[in-house]
């Protein structure tokens, strides 16, 4: 781990120890590669853009020098940096993450590419025929059915549907608004599927560049293109033998769209600067918060993969359409958020729970997990959450939600510091809406970037 930013490096550290992984740090670049040459060989350098002196670009650069003993990097940039990340892959990083980010992010890649090692050592030693062995080391992903909390009725019907898609090798969609859970469910089709012991990869479809996807989703050769230095092992194959969670889908750029189909029809993919086919088995699940159907009418999406990836269908209801689910949830988040904050036996008043069951949540699930933690923080720091200790999107004054339409100001509120995050919640709700949940039509509406919408709509629990 390499940062400038001491608390940073504190944080991440002890979050991925509890993890599993045997954490090194440095505070520079110049540290990090007088680390990499001191010490054993290191499986993944996780290392910071922007830092004094040696910046990470040159980091990452020096640091693939060392030929065997060069680590998988992982770049980390901040909100505006992106072209300094992509540039990072460019000079030899495998993936970045963009700040701030959960710790629970980072794990999800860090694993990904423990997976990706696994598959490529087997293949080393077995001459290719190792990826059903690799596939096998792989522990099952989080979240079955069991998991899930919920005493909705509507998410009961759901779960007898994942019971019986589960065990058949079917495509499935998974629909549904931004934070419903529709990774969880995919996660829970997988768990209860015969594929258990396999890979569950997944990859948002709308967070890497276009440039790139195409590399990510089928790998490319070496020489392929420029800085192609080495093979690369694309997300289809290493997920062969399990399952490939295509999230945002509709995100996925007309072109790839038919590669995605034949992959799917032909059970078959070609990388990137190659001229022969590799067989894959892996079940795709895609999900989207958009409209897809529309999407199709509109000339956006490929009719033909449409039906090919709907052969069966999941919708997700909002949290708002299942409020006796609400109750069940903060206590959950509560109690783990408790542990996780060293807080015992955190508990929220009644008016508290009052005002979260009125709140229309916009952002669904995640918001609701974002919103207690973030007052559990800000509480007594006794675990008890009140009403005074929930954030200005829960003030009853401003009308039920932000995603109500509902001008979110008074007359009399004059503080930019509460007003703006109110104006742009809605505003971007608005866009959403308006496109069906295509992030990238929504950035443009919006005036914005695509990485800039993603960073507030982590930023307000509602992405």
């Amino acid at each position: 781990m390499v940062d400038d930013e001491e608390s940073l490096r504190h944080m991440l550290s002890l979050a991925l120890s509890k993890d599993g992984y045997h954490v090194w740090t440095a505070s520079s670049g110049k540290e990090g590669l007088d680390v990499l040459r001191q010490n054993q060989p290191f499986d993944i350098c996780v290392t910071d853009v922007r830092m004094p002196g040696m910046d990470g670009l040159a980091f990452i650069e020096d640091a693939v020098r060392l030929g065997e003993r060069a680590p998988v990097f992982i770049a980390m940039s901040a909100y505006g940096d992106e072209k300094l990340a992509v540039e990072a892959l460019r000079r030899g990083a495998f993936d970045y993450i963009s700040k701030p980010f959960a710790p629970e992010e980072l794990s999800l890649k860090l694993r990904l590419v423990v997976e990706r090692k696994a598959l490529g050592k087997k293949e080393h030693q077995s001459g290719g025929s190792g990826k059903n062995a690799a596939a096998r080391n792989v522990s099952k992903v989080p979240g079955g059915l069991a998991e899930i909390i919920t005493g909705a009725p509507a998410m009961q019907a759901i779960f007898r549907t994942v019971q019986k898609v589960a065990i058949h090798p079917t495509t499935v969609l998974i629909t549904g608004e931004t934070g419903t859970g529709k990774e969880r469910i995919a996660g829970a089709i997988h768990r209860e599927s015969p594929r258990a012991q396999r890979p569950f990869v997944a990859i948002n479809c709308g967070a890497i560049p276009e440039a790139l996807l195409e590399s990510e989703l089928f790998g490319h050769v070496k020489g392929a293109f420029t800085d192609a230095n080495t093979d690369h092992v694309g997300l289809f194959e290493v997920a062969s033998g399990g399952t490939l969670f295509l999230d945002e889908i509709a995100e996925l750029p007309l072109p790839l769209q038919v590669k995605i189909l034949r992959a799917l029809q032909e059970k078959q993919i070609r990388k990137v600067g190659d001229n022969k086919d590799i067989a894959v088995d892996a079940r795709v699940i895609a999900a989207t918060a958009a409209n897809l159907a529309a999407m199709v009418k509109e000339g956006h999406f490929r009719e033909d993969l449409y039906y090919r990836l709907a052969v069966v269908s999941i919708h997700l209801p909002p949290l708002r359409e299942r409020k006796e689910d609400i109750p069940l949830l903060v206590g959950h988040f509560a109690r783990q958020l408790g542990q996780r904050l060293g807080l015992k036996n955190p508990e929220v008043t009644t008016e508290a729970m009052r005002i979260l069951q009125t709140y229309q949540w916009p952002g669904n699930v995640r918001e609701l997990e974002n919103a207690l933690e973030r007052a559990l923080v800000l509480s007594e720091g006794d675990g008890r959450i009140t009403a005074v200790d929930l954030d200005e999107r829960f003030d009853e004054t401003s009308g039920p939600s932000p995603s109500a339409g509902d001008w979110p100001v008074n007359d009399d509120e004059l503080s930019l510091k509460v007003v703006l995050p109110r104006v742009e919640r809605v505003l971007i709700q608005k866009a959403l809406d308006k496109t069906g949940g295509n992030r990238t039509r929504a950035s443009s509406l919006l005036g914005i970037s695509h990485r800039a919408l993603l960073y507030k709509l982590k930023e307000y629990g509602i992405g």
